[in-house]
Parts: structure tokens; C-alpha cells; sequence
């Protein structure tokens, strides 16, 4: 065979501009995939961690935020949701905790359940009512925030364990329907971790969820860095501590099956602390599991009857005192294990337990200062408690005079339909509480 000679300048020149735009894309490429891959929050050294540098936050409970994007009214929905975004960011409020799922319709312990319902009756999903959320995160994807999403809950305001407890007949209908004594309660919901159907109705919820695709702008929600967080529930309680083994194998089976479907988010239990598991040890060991990233405190001390007087000095210092007490308690928990801690529910009356704005809310923001402080000094130093999201942003609603509770129609603020509408909400307007909170977000 006869070999000549290869003119190597004649086939460069149509070759090399080849090579070049296909290295530019592969750069290119290279670039888009990091920048996607960095846009996730990780967990390192104990600390969140984005874009390779350290990431504290402070947000808000927002759990009706998906309800506002699927309302016919555009001003009270699409409009009011739009605005109440902007306000959160120019206040340097950046993440979100928020409801994904709720379970079952209509009445349950005396009271109306939130909506939009995605699961209505076993292994039944409306699909389209995950939209109300996908324009939620498609919006604060646009404002640069990031979303903490709780699939199912202890209480019943937005069905959870309790409906599935009915689904299964593990319950009668009057012990659903109308509202049962604490210790009845407890009783019936501890059920819900050794219920075999019941976990398994909410596990394929959680897969619909994972496997959805947002309708706008057709991210996965499991490829969507606008989600910081996937938490099992919201304040899941072994409520029982006959039920404390079951509620492990819970958490530990439903983290695991997260993970296995979606490894680019954190994933966190949503407990209040050890008041919410009993005690420290349970507290510590459920934190200790592989594919839980992070823990999370709440905070209630109206609920928890740490005062019995709100307008008494003397009390509201003791609560102060067990508040700090309550963070470091948990934070030392956490150095030891070696993983970041988030309060992500605090919340505490308006002065004289008034409802409505332009009640003055002088405690509240002594609470909230002395909290802003703890997560600001831990900040400075780099610290375990990396999150804050008060409880709950009551936005531009206003409770309507003479009624306590939320009925159908009325506009959702951060109290749910069981709690007297303002309880806990800081609206807008509440400028004193606002001044407190820009004093550390800046």
C-alpha cells in the first residue's frame, strides 16, 4: 500500500475551528453542570454550605403560599403573592417553610382543613393541585429564596397522620370529626408509625411529589435548587412512648427513601426538640441517622405554658431564660453529632394576646430579639445554628372582627383554621417587629 504525504495546513483549517466550538461547548457544558450542581445547599463540616462558601439564613413560615397562586381572584391570590414575595426579600427574608401536601378534604377535629388537597383519598392525587406550588417556587426562584417542604403533619390542619389513621379504620368517625382531649389524641396518632397501610398511603405521596415535574417553567422538583429541604412532616411526635421504636423505624425508613430518589436535597425530620421526642436520647439518636442533613427546634412558649400571665415581667424573664436555655440545650446536641441546627418555628402573641394590627407587639419582639441575637452571634462565629424562620408571616390578611377562627373564603394568613386568626401572624404592617428583624438581617 502506498503512503503519501498528509498536507496537515490544508486539514486544519477546516478541522480546527471544529475542535475549538466543540472544547467551547464542553467548557460551556462543564460550567452549566457546576453551577447547577453548586446551586444545591450541602452539608459540611457541620455547617450549610453553597457555592462553597458558608450559608446562614433567615426566613419565614409561609405554608399557604401554594393556596394563593391557584385562587380565581387574582388580586387576593396571584397578586398578593407576588407582592408578599417582594416584601419577604426586601426585608432579607430568603427562605420558606411551606406546606407540599394535604391529605383528605373537608371538616376533621371541628375544623375546616386547609387546601389545596392533593391526596383526597387513598393513592388518589390531583396533580393539579400542585400547581398552586409550582408557581410558588417558580416565583421565588426568580427572587433568589429558597424552600423548606414538609409533606405531611402531626396536627390535623392539613389532614396528616390523623387521615390516614381514618383512610385505614383506625379510628371511629367521632373521634375524627370532632375535636378529642390532648390525651386522646396522643393515643390515636401514635398509631400512625406502626400502621403498615397508612405509612405506605404516605410514602406514595411523597414519591408524587419527588416525581413531579413544576408545570411552569418544567424543572424536576427533585433538579429544582429553589428547594433547600425535604422534611418527613411537620412536628411528627411519637406522642406515646410505647410508640418511640416504631416512630424511629419511621423516620429512618422514610429519610432512606428520600434519599434514594432525590440526592441533591437536604433532608430534615421537622421536630420541635425533645419536647416533640420524649426526651434528649430520642432527640440525638433520630439526628444521628445517615440521611438526616440537619435538625430543627421550635419554639412555643404560650403553648407550652412557660408564662401564665403574658403581662407579667417577671414570667416573660423566665421565658427568656429557658428560650436560651432550650437553643444551647440542642446546639450542643448538634456540635456532638456534628450537624447544622435551624429554629425554624418561634412564635409568641401579640402584647395582651390581641389579634389584630396596630395592637402593639412590644414581648414579642423582646422574644424575637433575643433569638435574632443567639442565631447573629452564632453567625459571627461560624457557628452550629445556621437558620431562623419565625412563625408565621401573616402578609397583607387581616383577621375579621368578631371572628376567631378562619372559615372557607376567608384570605389564609400564618395562623392556621384551629388557632384564633393573628395569633401568631406578623402582618405587614407590624413595623415595630420589622424594625427588630432588620436590625440582624442585613
Amino acid at each position: 500500500m502506498e503512503l503519501k504525504a498528509v498536507n496537515v495546513d490544508h486539514w486544519a483549517k477546516y478541522f480546527f475551528p471544529v475542535f475549538i466550538i466543540c472544547g467551547l461547548l464542553a467548557c460551556s457544558q462543564t460550567r452549566e453542570d457546576r453551577s447547577v450542581k453548586d446551586a444545591y445547599v450541602r452539608v459540611k463540616d457541620g455547617k450549610f454550605v453553597l457555592n462553597d462558601s458558608n450559608y446562614y439564613y433567615f426566613g419565614t413560615n409561609y405554608w399557604y403560599g401554594p393556596s394563593l397562586g391557584l385562587m380565581e381572584d387574582s388580586v387576593r391570590g396571584i397578586g398578593r403573592l407576588r407582592a408578599e414575595l417582594d416584601f419577604l426579600k426586601n426585608h432579607g427574608i430568603t427562605n420558606l417553610r411551606i406546606c407540599a401536601a394535604v391529605e383528605g378534604e373537608g371538616t376533621i377535629q371541628g375544623v375546616p382543613r386547609i387546601v389545596p388537597v392533593f391526596q383526597s383519598k387513598p393513592g388518589v392525587f390531583n396533580v393539579s393541585a400542585l400547581k398552586g406550588l409550582d408557581i410558588l417556587l417558580d416565583e421565588m426562584s426568580k427572587r433568589e429564596m429558597k424552600a423548606v417542604l414538609f409533606f405531611s403533619n402531626n396536627w390535623e390542619w392539613s389532614g396528616g397522620f390523623l387521615q390516614y389513621l381514618y383512610w385505614n379504620k383506625k379510628m371511629d368517625s367521632i373521634d375524627f370529626y370532632q375535636r378529642m382531649p390532648w390525651d386522646k389524641l396522643r393515643d390515636e396518632v401514635s398509631q400512625f408509625y406502626s400502621c403498615e397501610p397508612c405509612i405506605g398511603q404516605y410514602h406514595a405521596q411523597i414519591k408524587k411529589v419527588l416525581g413531579h415535574f413544576n408545570s411552569i417553567n418544567n424543572r424536576k422538583y427533585t433538579e429544582d435548587p429553589t428547594i433547600f429541604a425535604w422534611q418527613l412532616a411537620n412536628e411528627p411526635r411519637p406522642m406515646r412512648p410505647s410508640a418511640i421504636e416504631a416512630y424511629k423505624v419511621w423516620i429512618k425508613n422514610t429519610a432512606k427513601l428520600i434519599k434514594s430518589i432525590d440526592s441533591n436535597h437536604l433532608v430534615t425530620i421537622g421536630v420541635e426538640g425533645y419536647i416533640g421526642t420524649e426526651n434528649k436520647e430520642v432527640f440525638k439518636e433520630i439526628h444521628e441517622d445517615g440521611n438526616i442533613d440537619y435538625a430543627t427546634i421550635h419554639i412555643w412558649p404560650k403553648n407550652w405554658a412557660w408564662y401564665k400571665d403574658i403581662n407579667d415581667n417577671g414570667e416573660q424573664k423566665n421565658v427568656l431564660t429557658l428560650t436560651k436555655d432550650y437553643i444551647k440545650t440542642h446546639a450542643d446536641i448538634m456540635k456532638s453529632i456534628g450537624k447544622p441546627l435551624v429554629i425554624e418555628e418561634f412564635g409568641y402573641p401579640r402584647d395582651n394576646n390581641r389579634f389584630y394590627p396596630g395592637t402593639t407587639t412590644a414581648l414579642r419582639d423582646t422574644f424575637y430579639r433575643l433569638i435574632l441575637n443567639e442565631w447573629r452571634q452564632s453567625v459571627s462565629e461560624k457557628g452550629i445554628l445556621a437558620g431562623c424562620n419565625f412563625w408565621a408571616f401573616g402578609g397583607t390578611a387581616r383577621p375579621i372582627r368578631g371572628q376567631k377562627f378562619w372559615k372557607p373564603g376567608d384570605d389564609f394568613m400564618g395562623d392556621p383554621p384551629m388557632e384564633e386568626q393573628g395569633l401568631y401572624s406578623v402582618f405587614d404592617t407590624d413595623t415595630s417587629t420589622w424594625r427588630v428583624i432588620g436590625e440582624f438581617v442585613k
